[in-house]
């Protein structure tokens, strides 16, 4: 039977699952900016106090090549679930710790369990939301995300400059355990007759275009999550959680007005003109000049692009996957994903922490600037597949 076209989107399964990723992304986006500053607490440089983020999302995007195959086989529910738990009990560890060793060897599996959490919920969604509505549903799903990247840095930055690091990581304990109970009312997995045969799978040529498009833009975002929020503090902006909060909103705004419009029957048009008003928005942070206000336009234009480029790709994903593999399908788009953050956090933190924040966000854009005529490529070659 055809799906209809106006089946509902906002439905209780789906208000659960959208519930779900806001809490996910405002508790995780709480301890992105803040870990490090408590790295250079403890002794790091500004250089280094990016690698906490390059070491988790190595993990993350390892670990996503084999979450999502193992989401396949036992269930996204339970995924989700069981990595929220584990996150809870990293956090904690956290708290407690004043090795630098320590953290950095707890990052990786921290990643491992951050990509189970990512790639489970994506494949539960993508069962959610109606199939004649994917590009709506999952733009208006993605709005959950931003919301909680608007929120996330300035609850965050504020805790642990009023309250200190423990402080921190003791809120972070209390959202994943309430991640963890929201987990139990999302709907169980359906059966399937082919769960128990996922395995890792070579992902084909369209899944791998489109990840490298997502891993470009991606080093620009890795860097924005580790450093935007102290080139805030060290210029001395009375918000300096600004141009993550800003990047939130942008995405928010974009999403709705997709939310609302659908952007047509043919969705992938847009591909390439909202990877160069991400572009632009790196262009903008780029500028010799400029505090509050440089940041807060870089923040909107990089969030507005970026979030429908993320939601463009993962509807031409939906589009190619069948629903017993979408798990796999999403730990190789997590893998590319987590691989841009890591490589940003690191290449560009070294560029800024050793030379300047305008020479890390120049180098940054440039890399954005190749995903433009890749996505000029992935919108032929879907346009070409379409009836």
């Amino acid at each position: 039977m055809n799906p209809e076209p106006n089946e509902p989107i906002w439905t209780p399964s789906f208000i659960l699952i959208w519930c779900f990723a806001l809490l996910t992304f405002f508790s995780a986006f709480q301890l992105f900016p803040t870990a490090p500053l408590r790295l250079q607490e403890l002794g790091s440089s500004l250089a280094e106090s990016g690698r906490f983020l390059a070491v988790f999302t190595l993990g993350s995007s390892v670990g996503a090549l084999f979450t999502g195959a193992i989401g396949d086989r036992i269930g996204h529910r339970r995924m989700m679930i069981f990595s929220s738990l584990v996150f809870m009990g990293i956090s904690g560890i956290y708290g407690f710790t004043t090795s630098l060793v320590t953290f950095y060897a707890l990052a990786p599996f921290h990643g491992v369990v951050w990509s189970g959490i990512l790639t489970s919920a994506s494949a539960k969604a993508g069962g959610i939301i109606p199939e004649s509505r994917r590009t709506q549903g999952f733009a208006l799903y993605g709005l959950a995300g931003p919301m909680g990247v608007i929120l996330g840095p300035t609850v965050g930055v504020t805790i642990y400059q009023s309250g200190g690091w423990r402080m921190e990581c003791l809120g972070l304990v209390l959202c994943f355990g309430a991640l963890s109970c929201l987990g139990l009312l999302i709907p169980k997995d359906p059966p399937s007759v082919d769960r128990h045969a996922s395995h890792l799978q070579k992902p084909n040529r369209l899944i791998l275009e489109l990840s490298s498009l997502l891993f470009v833009q991606a080093i620009a975002y890795g860097a924005m999550n580790s450093y935007s929020a102290q080139e805030g503090l060290g210029l001395q902006l009375r918000w300096p959680a600004a141009g993550l909060a800003s990047m939130g909103l942008g995405m928010v705004i974009m999403r709705i007005a997709v939310g609302i419009t659908g952007l047509g029957s043919q969705p992938i048009t847009h591909l390439p003109r909202m990877t160069a008003l991400a572009t632009l928005g790196l262009v903008v942070l780029s500028l010799p000049y400029g505090g509050l206000e440089r940041l807060v336009m870089a923040g909107l234009l990089f969030g507005a692009g970026y979030s429908m480029v993320f939601t463009l790709l993962n509807t031409a994903l939906l589009d190619t996957v069948p629903e017993e593999s979408r798990g796999t399908a999403f730990g190789t788009f997590m893998f590319a994903f987590d691989a841009g953050i890591g490589l940003g956090s690191w290449f560009l933190g070294y560029l800024i922490g050793t030379y300047s924040y305008q020479l890390g966000w120049s180098v940054g854009a440039v890399f954005m600037t190749l995903g433009i005529p890749l996505a000029y490529h992935i919108r032929r070659q879907r346009l070409a597949l379409s009836p």
